[in-house]
Protein backbone atom coordinates (compact mmCIF):
# COMPACT_ATOMS: atom_id res chain seq x y z
CA UNK A 1 0.00 0.00 0.00
CA UNK A 2 1.28 3.44 -0.93
CA UNK A 3 1.23 5.51 2.26
CA UNK A 4 1.41 9.29 2.31
CA UNK A 5 0.90 12.32 4.51
CA UNK A 6 -0.74 15.67 4.00
CA UNK A 7 1.76 18.12 2.55
CA UNK A 8 0.20 21.13 4.29
CA UNK A 9 -2.13 21.87 7.17
CA UNK A 10 -5.69 22.17 5.79
CA UNK A 11 -6.68 25.80 5.40
CA UNK A 12 -9.28 25.92 8.16
CA UNK A 13 -7.04 24.00 10.57
CA UNK A 14 -4.40 26.72 10.75
CA UNK A 15 -3.60 28.35 14.10
CA UNK A 16 -2.76 32.04 14.22
CA UNK A 17 -4.18 33.40 17.48
CA UNK A 18 -4.34 32.45 21.13
CA UNK A 19 -7.78 31.01 21.91
CA UNK A 20 -7.28 32.29 25.50
CA UNK A 21 -9.83 29.87 26.91
CA UNK A 22 -9.18 31.02 30.49
CA UNK A 23 -10.89 34.32 29.65
CA UNK A 24 -14.16 32.50 28.92
CA UNK A 25 -14.64 31.93 32.64
CA UNK A 26 -12.85 35.09 33.82
CA UNK A 27 -15.51 37.33 32.36
CA UNK A 28 -14.28 40.44 34.17
CA UNK A 29 -10.91 40.09 32.44
CA UNK A 30 -12.56 39.46 29.08
CA UNK A 31 -14.82 42.49 29.42
CA UNK A 32 -11.91 44.62 30.62
CA UNK A 33 -10.29 44.14 27.22
CA UNK A 34 -13.41 45.24 25.32
CA UNK A 35 -12.53 48.95 24.86
CA UNK A 36 -9.42 48.01 22.84
CA UNK A 37 -10.83 44.81 21.34
CA UNK A 38 -11.49 44.05 17.69
CA UNK A 39 -14.75 42.76 16.26
CA UNK A 40 -15.42 40.32 13.41
CA UNK A 41 -18.81 40.72 11.75
CA UNK A 42 -20.35 37.59 10.19
CA UNK A 43 -23.58 37.99 8.25
CA UNK A 44 -26.51 35.57 7.98
CA UNK A 45 -24.91 33.87 4.98
CA UNK A 46 -21.68 33.25 6.92
CA UNK A 47 -19.87 35.84 4.86
CA UNK A 48 -17.21 38.24 6.10
CA UNK A 49 -15.37 41.22 4.68
CA UNK A 50 -11.75 40.77 3.61
CA UNK A 51 -9.09 43.27 2.66
CA UNK A 52 -5.52 42.58 1.55
CA UNK A 53 -5.85 38.89 2.41
CA UNK A 54 -7.15 39.43 5.92
CA UNK A 55 -10.53 39.40 7.58
CA UNK A 56 -11.72 42.93 8.25
CA UNK A 57 -11.91 43.63 11.99
CA UNK A 58 -13.85 46.58 13.37
CA UNK A 59 -13.46 48.32 16.68
CA UNK A 60 -15.50 46.39 19.25
CA UNK A 61 -16.32 49.60 21.11
CA UNK A 62 -18.14 50.85 18.01
CA UNK A 63 -21.17 48.73 18.98
CA UNK A 64 -21.27 49.61 22.66
CA UNK A 65 -19.39 50.01 25.91
CA UNK A 66 -19.65 46.31 26.77
CA UNK A 67 -19.95 43.06 24.79
CA UNK A 68 -23.58 42.46 23.80
CA UNK A 69 -25.16 39.21 24.99
CA UNK A 70 -24.87 37.62 21.54
CA UNK A 71 -21.14 38.37 21.11
CA UNK A 72 -18.70 35.44 21.18
CA UNK A 73 -15.10 35.64 22.34
CA UNK A 74 -12.62 34.31 19.76
CA UNK A 75 -9.29 34.80 21.48
CA UNK A 76 -6.34 37.13 21.73
CA UNK A 77 -3.97 38.40 19.05
CA UNK A 78 -0.18 38.43 19.44
CA UNK A 79 -0.32 42.08 20.48
CA UNK A 80 -2.68 41.19 23.34
CA UNK A 81 -5.88 42.63 21.89
CA UNK A 82 -9.02 40.58 22.31
CA UNK A 83 -11.18 39.57 19.34
CA UNK A 84 -14.95 39.02 19.48
CA UNK A 85 -17.50 38.18 16.81
CA UNK A 86 -21.16 39.04 16.26
CA UNK A 87 -23.82 38.10 13.76
CA UNK A 88 -24.39 41.41 11.96
CA UNK A 89 -24.50 43.20 8.65
CA UNK A 90 -21.07 43.71 7.12
CA UNK A 91 -19.64 47.20 7.60
CA UNK A 92 -16.04 48.21 6.86
CA UNK A 93 -14.33 50.56 9.34
CA UNK A 94 -14.34 54.22 8.32
CA UNK A 95 -10.55 54.42 8.48
CA UNK A 96 -9.84 51.42 6.22
CA UNK A 97 -7.82 52.59 3.23
CA UNK A 98 -7.63 49.35 1.21
CA UNK A 99 -10.35 47.83 -1.01
CA UNK A 100 -12.75 45.37 0.64
CA UNK A 101 -14.77 42.50 -0.74
CA UNK A 102 -17.29 40.04 0.62
CA UNK A 103 -15.97 36.51 1.07
CA UNK A 104 -18.01 33.33 1.37
CA UNK A 105 -15.89 30.97 3.47
CA UNK A 106 -17.54 27.91 1.93
CA UNK A 107 -16.20 28.82 -1.48
CA UNK A 108 -12.70 30.06 -0.77
CA UNK A 109 -10.32 30.49 2.11
CA UNK A 110 -6.92 30.43 0.48
CA UNK A 111 -6.81 34.23 0.52
CA UNK A 112 -6.71 34.24 4.33
CA UNK A 113 -3.68 34.47 6.54
CA UNK A 114 -3.47 32.02 9.47
CA UNK A 115 -5.02 34.42 11.99
CA UNK A 116 -8.00 35.22 9.77
CA UNK A 117 -8.60 31.56 8.93
CA UNK A 118 -8.77 30.62 12.60
CA UNK A 119 -10.94 33.57 13.62
CA UNK A 120 -13.46 33.14 10.80
CA UNK A 121 -13.75 29.36 11.23
CA UNK A 122 -14.27 29.70 15.00
CA UNK A 123 -16.73 32.57 14.69
CA UNK A 124 -18.78 30.79 12.05
CA UNK A 125 -18.98 27.58 14.08
CA UNK A 126 -19.98 29.35 17.31
CA UNK A 127 -22.52 31.69 15.74
CA UNK A 128 -24.15 28.86 13.78
CA UNK A 129 -24.47 26.89 17.02
CA UNK A 130 -26.07 29.80 18.87
CA UNK A 131 -28.58 30.23 16.04
CA UNK A 132 -29.89 26.69 16.61
CA UNK A 133 -29.41 26.30 20.37
CA UNK A 134 -31.67 28.93 21.83
CA UNK A 135 -33.88 26.44 23.63
CA UNK A 136 -32.97 23.61 25.98
CA UNK A 137 -33.15 20.13 24.38
CA UNK A 138 -34.29 18.82 27.78
CA UNK A 139 -37.25 21.00 28.75
CA UNK A 140 -37.60 23.54 25.93
CA UNK A 141 -36.73 26.50 28.17
CA UNK A 142 -35.09 29.52 26.55
CA UNK A 143 -31.35 29.44 27.17
CA UNK A 144 -28.95 32.35 27.57
CA UNK A 145 -25.32 32.66 26.44
CA UNK A 146 -22.65 32.48 29.15
CA UNK A 147 -18.86 32.09 29.27
CA UNK A 148 -18.31 34.67 26.52
CA UNK A 149 -20.45 32.72 24.08
CA UNK A 150 -18.91 29.29 24.71
CA UNK A 151 -21.88 27.88 26.59
CA UNK A 152 -25.63 28.37 27.04
CA UNK A 153 -27.49 28.08 30.33
CA UNK A 154 -30.98 26.80 31.07
CA UNK A 155 -32.06 29.22 33.85
CA UNK A 156 -34.71 26.79 35.15
CA UNK A 157 -32.47 23.78 35.72
CA UNK A 158 -28.95 25.25 35.67
CA UNK A 159 -28.00 22.82 32.88
CA UNK A 160 -25.25 24.00 30.54
CA UNK A 161 -25.18 23.23 26.84
CA UNK A 162 -21.92 23.41 24.92
CA UNK A 163 -21.25 23.89 21.19
CA UNK A 164 -22.18 20.82 19.19
CA UNK A 165 -19.68 19.24 16.83
CA UNK A 166 -20.80 16.60 14.33
CA UNK A 167 -17.81 14.40 13.35
CA UNK A 168 -17.64 13.14 9.79
CA UNK A 169 -15.03 11.06 8.00
CA UNK A 170 -13.67 11.85 4.55
CA UNK A 171 -11.55 9.28 2.74
CA UNK A 172 -9.51 8.87 -0.42
CA UNK A 173 -9.78 5.29 -1.68
CA UNK A 174 -6.85 4.22 -3.86
CA UNK A 175 -5.35 0.98 -5.15
CA UNK A 176 -1.94 1.41 -3.51
CA UNK A 177 -0.40 2.30 -6.84
CA UNK A 178 -1.59 4.76 -9.45
CA UNK A 179 -5.40 4.96 -9.26
CA UNK A 180 -7.90 6.56 -6.88
CA UNK A 181 -11.68 6.67 -6.66
CA UNK A 182 -13.53 9.93 -7.07
CA UNK A 183 -17.31 10.25 -6.94
CA UNK A 184 -20.06 12.78 -7.66
CA UNK A 185 -23.04 13.34 -5.39
CA UNK A 186 -26.46 13.55 -6.98
CA UNK A 187 -26.88 17.20 -5.94
CA UNK A 188 -23.53 18.36 -7.28
CA UNK A 189 -22.87 20.03 -10.65
CA UNK A 190 -21.97 17.78 -13.53
CA UNK A 191 -18.26 16.85 -13.67
CA UNK A 192 -17.56 17.85 -10.05
CA UNK A 193 -15.96 14.86 -8.32
CA UNK A 194 -14.45 14.49 -4.87
CA UNK A 195 -13.55 11.86 -2.29
CA UNK A 196 -16.11 10.07 -0.12
CA UNK A 197 -17.46 11.34 3.18
CA UNK A 198 -20.12 10.58 5.76
CA UNK A 199 -21.17 11.27 9.33
CA UNK A 200 -20.03 9.07 12.21
CA UNK A 201 -22.85 7.13 13.86
CA UNK A 202 -23.39 6.63 17.58
CA UNK A 203 -21.15 3.90 18.98
CA UNK A 204 -18.91 3.88 15.91
CA UNK A 205 -15.19 4.55 15.54
CA UNK A 206 -13.82 6.74 12.77
CA UNK A 207 -12.19 3.75 11.06
CA UNK A 208 -15.38 1.69 11.20
CA UNK A 209 -17.29 4.63 9.76
CA UNK A 210 -14.89 4.81 6.81
CA UNK A 211 -15.49 1.14 5.98
CA UNK A 212 -19.27 1.41 6.38
CA UNK A 213 -19.72 4.67 4.48
CA UNK A 214 -17.69 3.57 1.47
CA UNK A 215 -19.58 0.27 1.29
CA UNK A 216 -22.91 2.10 1.53
CA UNK A 217 -22.07 4.82 -0.96
CA UNK A 218 -20.20 2.96 -3.72
CA UNK A 219 -20.20 -0.71 -2.70
CA UNK A 220 -16.45 -1.14 -2.22
CA UNK A 221 -14.89 -3.09 0.65
CA UNK A 222 -11.82 -1.17 1.82
CA UNK A 223 -8.92 -2.11 4.10
CA UNK A 224 -5.83 -0.49 5.64
CA UNK A 225 -7.64 2.64 6.81
CA UNK A 226 -5.08 5.29 7.86
CA UNK A 227 -5.58 8.71 9.44
CA UNK A 228 -4.33 11.81 7.61
CA UNK A 229 -5.59 14.91 9.41
CA UNK A 230 -8.69 16.91 10.30
CA UNK A 231 -10.39 20.21 9.61
CA UNK A 232 -13.32 22.10 11.09
CA UNK A 233 -16.16 22.57 8.63
CA UNK A 234 -18.56 25.00 10.34
CA UNK A 235 -21.51 24.54 7.95
CA UNK A 236 -23.13 24.32 10.33
CA UNK A 237 -20.90 22.43 12.85
CA UNK A 238 -18.95 19.55 11.34
CA UNK A 239 -15.43 18.28 11.99
CA UNK A 240 -14.00 16.53 8.94
CA UNK A 241 -11.59 13.71 9.86
CA UNK A 242 -9.46 12.66 6.88
CA UNK A 243 -8.29 9.15 5.96
CA UNK A 244 -7.04 7.10 3.06
CA UNK A 245 -7.80 3.43 2.47
CA UNK A 246 -7.04 0.62 0.06
CA UNK A 247 -9.62 -0.57 -2.46
CA UNK A 248 -9.71 -3.11 -5.28
CA UNK A 249 -10.38 -1.71 -8.79
CA UNK A 250 -11.79 -5.10 -9.81
CA UNK A 251 -14.76 -4.63 -7.50
CA UNK A 252 -17.90 -3.29 -9.12
CA UNK A 253 -19.49 -0.08 -7.91
CA UNK A 254 -22.97 -0.17 -6.41
CA UNK A 255 -24.68 2.99 -5.25
CA UNK A 256 -26.63 1.71 -2.29
CA UNK A 257 -27.81 4.79 -0.40
CA UNK A 258 -28.78 7.02 -3.31
CA UNK A 259 -26.30 9.80 -2.48
CA UNK A 260 -23.80 9.07 -5.25
CA UNK A 261 -24.66 9.61 -8.91
CA UNK A 262 -21.44 8.21 -10.36
CA UNK A 263 -17.94 7.09 -9.39
CA UNK A 264 -14.82 6.13 -11.29
CA UNK A 265 -11.19 5.18 -10.88
CA UNK A 266 -8.88 7.94 -12.11
CA UNK A 267 -5.14 7.71 -12.71
CA UNK A 268 -2.71 9.94 -10.88
CA UNK A 269 -1.94 11.73 -14.13
CA UNK A 270 -5.64 12.44 -14.78
CA UNK A 271 -6.00 13.87 -11.29
CA UNK A 272 -2.87 15.99 -11.68
CA UNK A 273 -4.31 17.44 -14.89
CA UNK A 274 -7.57 18.22 -13.11
CA UNK A 275 -5.71 19.94 -10.28
CA UNK A 276 -3.95 22.07 -12.86
CA UNK A 277 -7.32 23.26 -14.18
CA UNK A 278 -8.20 24.80 -10.82
CA UNK A 279 -11.43 23.75 -9.16
CA UNK A 280 -15.11 23.18 -9.89
CA UNK A 281 -15.66 26.90 -10.62
CA UNK A 282 -13.39 26.62 -13.65
CA UNK A 283 -14.86 27.30 -17.08
CA UNK A 284 -13.20 24.13 -18.37
CA UNK A 285 -15.39 21.54 -20.08
CA UNK A 286 -13.09 18.69 -19.02
CA UNK A 287 -14.62 15.48 -17.66
CA UNK A 288 -13.13 15.96 -14.19
CA UNK A 289 -13.36 19.02 -11.95
CA UNK A 290 -12.25 18.97 -8.31
CA UNK A 291 -13.26 20.69 -5.04
CA UNK A 292 -11.82 24.05 -4.03
CA UNK A 293 -8.90 24.79 -1.76
CA UNK A 294 -11.00 25.48 1.34
CA UNK A 295 -11.87 21.79 1.75
CA UNK A 296 -9.64 19.16 3.31
CA UNK A 297 -10.68 17.01 0.34
CA UNK A 298 -8.52 19.19 -1.90
CA UNK A 299 -5.48 18.85 0.36
CA UNK A 300 -5.87 15.06 0.52
CA UNK A 301 -6.19 14.80 -3.25
CA UNK A 302 -3.22 17.11 -3.85
CA UNK A 303 -1.06 15.21 -1.37
CA UNK A 304 -1.81 11.85 -2.99
CA UNK A 305 -1.31 13.25 -6.51
CA UNK A 306 2.09 14.71 -5.55
CA UNK A 307 3.58 11.28 -4.91
CA UNK A 308 6.12 9.99 -7.39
Amino acid sequence: MSSFRLRQVPLLSRVGADRADALRTDIDAAVAGWPDALLLRVDRRNQVLISAGRAVLNSAASIGARPPEHAVFLGRLHDGRHVWAVRAELEPPDDLDTPVEVLDLRRTGDVFDDVSAQLVATATALLNWHDSARFSPVDGAATTPIKAGWSRLDPLTGREEFPRIDPAVICLVHDGHDRAVLARQTVWPQRLFSILAGFVEAGESFESCVVREIAEEIGLAVTDVEYLGSQPWPFPRSLMVGFHALGDPEQEFSFNDGEIAEAAWFTREEIREALGRGDWSSASDARLLLPGSISIAREIIESWAAQD
